[in-house]
């Protein structure tokens, strides 16, 4: 389905972006979503939240110790 009107931006392109690991910002700057009327970007920043939703970055534990087989430099 086409999301952005103006631009004809498709939801798989937008949902493509966000699965990479792309913010609504990001994709806007990328795709140019949401650059011209404006009247997309409600559900266009929708679209990237339930992205993020459906899969959501790994909480990381004990913040100030760095990653298990990240090297320090000495």
């Amino acid at each position: 389905m086409i999301v952005c009107v103006c631009n004809r931006i498709s939801d798989k392109e937008i949902v493509r972006q966000a699965h990479a690991g792309m913010g609504f910002d990001d994709i806007q700057l990328e795709l140019g979503v949401a650059t011209c009327c404006g009247r997309c970007e409600d559900f266009a920043r929708d679209l990237v939240a339930q992205c993020r939703a459906s899969r959501p970055v790994a909480a990381l534990r004990d913040a100030g110790r760095p990653c298990a087989g990240v090297m320090q430099a000495a």
